[in-house]
């Protein structure tokens, strides 16, 4: 425990406490976590998607919302939460194949939504989603500041 700021605060370090700067770190973690923020865009189901099973099924969708990091895309029926899939699609003049986890789905009016996360998404391919997606923007579609993890 270090008393010295006048609070207590807990160091979970192997080195003392007194050489660890934690308020130094978690400002740097805070800037880290704020610049991989995107914009997360609403695209009402306006592009089409491809989502392939590791068993070689397909399963077309319509992406509701993308980001960087993930996206929503509207399905017939659910995928289970967690398994592993690609997603195929094609966005502006960049076309995206990528490995994704599916997160947990939300029933929709007709099918469900589904979020996923991008797992390998190459640097080349999240500066040019980053620039279709500023694209959009620009040209009036609806946005959000995506939450932090």
């Amino acid at each position: 425990m270090d008393r010295s700021a006048g609070a207590l605060t807990f160091v979970i370090c192997p080195i003392a406490a007194s050489s660890c700067n934690i308020d130094e770190a978690m400002s740097s973690t805070a800037v880290t976590q704020k610049r991989q923020r995107g914009l997360r865009v609403k695209l009402g189901g306006s592009i089409l998607a491809l989502v392939l099973l590791e068993n070689g099924r397909q399963i077309r969708g319509r992406m509701s919302q993308l980001s960087v990091n993930g996206g929503l895309v509207s399905l017939e029926s659910p995928l289970d939460e967690a398994i592993r899939v690609t997603v195929l699609f094609h966005l502006g003049t960049v076309s995206i194949r990528c490995r994704a986890r599916m997160l947990f789905p939300m029933w929709a009016t007709q099918g469900c939504l589904q979020p996923f996360r991008f797992l390998e998404l190459p640097e080349a391919d999240r500066a040019n989603l980053t620039r279709e997606l500023e694209a959009l923007v620009r040209a009036g579609a609806p946005q959000e500041e995506e939450e932090a993890e």
